[in-house]
């Protein structure tokens, strides 16, 4: 019997030290653990142990005797990841990191932000140093994307916030909830007050179509949606129009097949997770049938994983439709198919795509359809988002890569949204440099850079260092990066003294943000929405308001 790595897997590779057989690939140190969808056990090595189960902070380490009907192929994704990566050990003593020597005392750091590249870092830090780590966020609740961005419907990926939870208890890390950098306190009283600022704000815009009637009522980001059923403040009071029976997302990544699970999904299931209330009221509602998915490029290009693709097959009265005729390979891809090299990911999510064609749908279920090879070209109505035009691709190799080319075939759909899912985009952080082409700040291994020198004491980690790309847990390596420069430039004497300490810091923003929310603040809000939630038999109900917020954080 072996341990199986399923669907939820975050990436943050906290099983692999834990494994005594070294049995989990890729690692961090692997080329390609950057572009892998998820972690693998190799079975015919893992001797049962159960260590990784532990610390996997998201749940998703099964026995293989324990594996639902939803889960049990992942046995095999499992064991074809080692049949194309066959595992070579490495026994070799594990290195302890070093730790700044204690004569420099006490190192401070700010941590702008509270989303995971923000909390992986902060975790860095307290196991690494002796610090004191004041944790910023505007928002009046921490965890980010785990909070705001992960689908209600995938509950044990938002459990890694209890790893966090757990690793924040020590009063030296503080929370500075509803405390906004720029407008409570400025970028230069943050380094008066610490050695390092560690910027971990994410991306926070999402990049447009540019095509004609994109601004049409009934068109809009699915980040907005995403927020909305959510319950982020920001969108708390958006509505959208679910009168209409077909919806269009543009994009076929995870964020995709988030948003088509929650329009599709019976409205009872919803009710059993931490979806805002409005959002589920909403839902009960609507008229949606259809959602149609749409790809520039082919089912092997697709940007979702195979993993998220294949739990599609087991969604309660939904069926995923695909038209044979849309898997039709160009020469390229077929090529890549046939490679006997490929991996199996790939493999995978096209074979998974040839098994949804072949099923024939039941009229009485709602449809999520998969179009591929298709560029949104306007979008069509009076005063409201009517139909969808769009050109067919056709895949072209052109200086060594392939890419999507516009043929002369067009098509329209008739749809009452139309949601764009095509990535994120970072937004200019007041006082440091920026670079408007890739939406990050320039830096090197975290350091931030300006006009080719290091900006002392001033460091970012996440989706504002690197780019919108990654799970969760592509986070924790990023920021040990981070933490790893700053203890280094800590420890060469590089970063200077704070003018101010902690009480001073207190002091400040008692009098700038007097409705600021700490620990204890945080843990009522904590307490009252899970109360909420057990009365009702959910996980937790949110409070979606900032004032709703805060009298929840006054007890």
């Amino acid at each position: 019997m072996a341990y199986v790595i399923t669907q939820r897997c975050c990436n943050d590779a906290s099983c692999v030290p834990e494994c005594p057989v070294d049995c989990i690939r890729p690692t961090p140190e692997q080329p390609e653990f950057a572009t892998t969808e998820q972690l693998y056990i190799d079975p015919d090595t893992c001797i049962d142990c159960g260590a990784c189960v532990d610390a996997c902070p998201v749940e998703a380490i099964f026995s293989e005797d324990d594996l639902t009907a939803s889960l049990a192929r992942f046995r095999d994704i499992n064991a074809s990841y080692f049949e194309r990566h066959p595992l070579e050990s490495n026994f070799d003593p594990l290195v302890t990191p070093s730790r700044p020597p204690k004569e420099l005392g006490t190192l401070r750091v700010a941590i702008v932000g509270a989303g995971p590249a923000a909390c992986y870092a902060a975790d860095e830090l307290l196991r690494r140093a002796d610090v004191e780590v004041e944790m910023f966020d505007r928002l009046p609740t921490p965890w980010g994307l785990v909070r705001a961005g992960v689908a209600p419907d995938h509950p044990g990926t938002k459990s890694v916030s209890a790893m966090f939870e757990s690793a924040f208890r020590r009063d030296t890390l503080q929370y500075r909830l509803n405390v906004e950098v720029g407008k409570h306190i400025s970028h230069d009283e943050l380094l008066g007050h610490h050695h390092a600022v560690i910027y971990a704000v994410g991306a926070s815009t999402d990049r447009r179509l540019d095509v004609p009637g994109e601004d049409l009522a009934g068109s809009h980001s699915a980040t907005e949606f995403v927020a909305w059923y959510n319950g982020h403040p920001d969108y708390a009071e958006r509505s959208f129009d679910l009168s209409g029976e077909r919806v269009v997302i543009v994009g076929n990544g995870n964020v995709a097949l988030d948003v088509a699970r929650v329009l599709t999904l019976p409205a009872d299931e919803l009710a059993k997770t931490d979806i805002a209330d409005h959002a589920l009221e909403a839902l009960r509602n609507s008229n949606v049938r259809e959602v149609v998915v749409l790809g520039r490029r082919g089912p092997l290009q697709a940007a979702y994983t195979s993993s998220e693709f294949l739990a599609l097959g087991h969604l309660k009265g939904v069926d995923v439709v695909i038209d044979p005729a849309e898997l039709e390979l160009d020469p390229h891809s077929q090529a890549l198919f046939d490679d006997p090299q490929i991996e199996p990911s790939l493999k995978l999510k096209y074979e998974l795509a040839q098994e949804y064609a072949a099923e024939t749908p039941n009229p009485e279920n709602k449809r999520i359809v998969f179009r591929y090879l298709a560029s949104p070209t306007e979008i069509t109505g009076d005063d409201k988002v009517e139909a969808l035009e769009f050109v067919h691709n056709e895949l072209v190799e052109e200086d060594g890569r392939v890419v999507a080319r516009a043929s002369d075939r067009t098509e329209a759909l008739s749809a009452s949204m139309v949601l764009r899912s095509i990535g994120y985009k970072g937004r200019p952080v007041q006082d440091l440099p920026f670079d408007d082409r890739g939406g990050v700040v320039p830096n090197e291994h975290g350091r931030v850079v300006a006009d080719g020198a290091h900006v002392t004491g001033v460091y970012v980690s996440g989706w504002i260092k690197r780019g919108p790309r990654g799970v969760i847990g592509s986070n924790r390596v990023d920021a040990t990066e981070t933490v790893e420069q700053v203890l280094e430039d800590f420890t060469a004497g590089k970063l200077a003294a704070p003018e101010g300490d902690r009480a001073a810091l207190e002091a400040l923003l008692s009098e700038r943000q007097p409705d600021a929310i700490g620990r204890e603040g945080w843990k009522a809000i904590d307490a009252a929405e899970k109360g909420a939630g057990k009365s009702a038999g959910r996980p937790r109900v949110k409070f979606t308001t900032i004032d709703d917020l805060l009298k929840a954080a006054r007890g």
